[in-house]
């Protein structure tokens, strides 16, 4: 039986909507093994679909018949880590863990760069699978379905603290309040700031960030959306965030922070949540991923 890890993202980062994303030090787990017959199971309470919907194994048999080969049945084990529908890649560590055992699985037929691409057909985007493959932060973009990404570092500087609300937000709910259309300056607005906020990342000018994070396209519109969000952005910039943004779609919010203050952030930003009676919310101090899903043999 092989163990896959995949590492829970955040994607957009404010102002690169589909475009930027990064792997964070939390993970589920997945065991499987071939199989005659199709058996899932979870090593937690999380209710996972049992039959052929199951995101691994659909996601596995995509890889089976991309590759040409009949896939009669999987053992599949879960350890759900990454809380579902709060905008931090859960779809696509499903997706990611499926196609990566599956490849494994039948001897490496896919390299690296194709089952980037893979991942990235199946979820529609490459914003958080390819840094859930390649780790790191992730600048990805896709053209006659191929990505073109590279992945690099984050400064040892900088931490994630994330703001777990005890509610889900789902990805299509999210879109759908979206324009269809930007204006020329609006547009501007995010690619100078995204441009930036790599860079920023990458470099540790940490001053940068708080103005990398601002956004036009996604995060105005969804604000809504998300309960007590106007607080946790204006309480995190009082306890000194470099720069609070929505991971993906939310409901999920994160404040990149000093790497050398990240827990004394988490304790003072739990005890003010207490003070307002925001309950539920749970609040973890994250670190970058730089290497990505990783396949072990148990």
């Amino acid at each position: 039986m092989i163990r896959i890890q995949v590492p829970a993202t955040s994607a957009n980062l404010g102002s690169g909507f589909d475009s930027l994303g990064i792997a964070l030090t939390l993970y589920n787990q997945v065991w499987m093994e071939e199989s005659d017959s199709l058996s899932i199971t979870c090593k937690d309470d999380v209710d996972v679909p049992k039959d052929k919907s199951n995101l691994i194994f659909w996601a596995a048999k995509c890889l089976y018949d991309r590759c040409g080969h009949t896939l009669p049945g999987l053992k599949i084990v879960q350890l759900n880590n990454i809380p579902m529908a709060r905008g931090l890649g859960s779809s696509s560590a499903c997706i990611v863990a499926g196609i990566l055992g599956a490849n494994r699985l039948l001897g490496g037929p896919l390299n690296r760069q194709e089952l980037i691409d893979l991942a990235a057909e199946i979820e529609g985007h490459p914003d958080n699978t390819t840094p859930a493959i390649e780790g790191g932060l992730a600048a990805s973009a896709m053209e006659a379905g191929r990505v073109y990404s590279v992945s690099v570092p984050v400064s040892e500087k900088i931490r994630f603290a994330l703001f777990i609300p005890p509610f889900e937000l789902k990805t299509e709910k999210a879109r759908a309040v979206l324009p269809l259309q930007y204006s020329r300056s609006d547009a501007v607005y995010n690619l100078s700031r995204s441009a930036l906020m790599a860079a920023s990342l990458f470099s540790g000018k940490l001053e940068n960030l708080r103005v990398a994070v601002q956004d036009r396209i996604h995060q105005p519109y969804r604000a809504g959306l998300i309960a007590h969000l106007d607080d946790v952005f204006r309480m995190s910039y009082e306890l000194g965030s470099l720069g609070t943004y929505v991971s993906g779609a939310g409901p999920t919010i994160i404040s990149m922070v000093k790497a050398d203050r990240a827990e004394h952030f988490a304790a003072q930003a739990a005890a003010r949540m207490k003070k307002k009676n925001i309950a539920g919310w749970r609040i973890e101090t994250l670190n970058t991923e730089p290497d990505g899903a990783r396949i072990f043999v148990e």
